[in-house]
């Protein structure tokens, strides 16, 4: 391999890494941007739900908000696979 072979291969691996590092810290924000927005609305469909137990709208506020629950697990789970993924990439 010569030497502009070498650091177009150098530049290609750099790149990776960035854009890499880029989409984790860019995907975990948005994730936080989106889940503290949402978090207000759900405190507030809690609290309508204890409120109001036997009402019809409870049990598709009750279904939001699992909904919300099992979607911010989900993106944590993939935040995690994603910071363990540069990890692996930066010193593994």
């Amino acid at each position: 391999m010569n030497k502009v072979e070498g650091k177009q291969f150098t530049l290609k691996v750099v790149l990776k890494v960035d854009l890499l590092l880029w989409i984790t810290i860019v995907f975990i924000m948005i994730g936080f941007v989106i889940l503290t927005s949402m978090k207000v609305g759900m405190e507030r469909k809690l609290d309508y739900i204890t409120a109001n137990m036997e009402d019809e709208d409870s049990s598709i506020n009750a279904k939001s908000i699992i909904w919300w629950i099992v979607c911010t697990t989900a993106w944590g789970i993939v935040s995690m696979f994603i910071v363990v993924l540069c990890f692996h990439n930066y010193f593994g």
